[in-house]
């Protein structure tokens, strides 16, 4: 990757951004964003999370998760409550129709991904899952890349 980060980069970039299309199209039919269907996906698990944890799920800075979370509260969708082992935080977790969302959500992704699944065999898929996080992992772990930096890219991005 040293010699020709670029390419890599274009590629990365690339697919990001055609399954995000993708993705949104089936959550458009759902009046959805991806950002919220991020936040349902990880309340799904039925734990109840922290703000930050839910920002960084997300890919949103915390003022944009607390829009988004006030507006799945108002929809009914998910609920706050203070944590049992630490007061001063706050956990967010999925209503009963929250839930019910997400399942719809989420069958309707899958089913919709399931039309791309063939292009790649179980074993590929798996083994791109593994190499796109151990890359996640490098590059989080490079202390090249300060915190600020990384802030301000990703405000870039945006």
């Amino acid at each position: 990757m040293a010699r020709r980060p670029h390419e890599l980069l274009h590629l990365l970039t690339r697919a990001e951004r055609l399954s995000m299309r993708r993705v949104q199209s089936v959550l458009d039919e759902f009046d959805c964003s991806i950002e919220a269907w991020r936040v349902l996906d990880l309340l799904s698990d039925s734990e109840g999370h922290n703000m930050t944890a839910l920002a960084d799920h997300a890919f949103l800075p915390a003022p944009t998760l607390t829009k988004l979370i006030d507006q799945l509260v108002d929809q009914n969708l998910v609920f706050r409550r203070i944590d049992p082992a630490d007061r001063r935080r706050v956990l967010a977790q999925l209503t009963p129709r929250g839930r019910e969302r997400w399942q719809r959500l989420s069958r309707a992704v899958r089913a919709d991904w399931g039309e791309v699944e063939p292009l790649l065999a179980e074993d590929e898929e798996e083994r791109l899952k593994i190499l796109l996080d151990q890359l996640a992992g490098a590059l989080e772990g490079n202390g090249s890349v300060t915190a600020a930096r990384a802030e301000r890219a990703v405000g870039r991005a945006r």
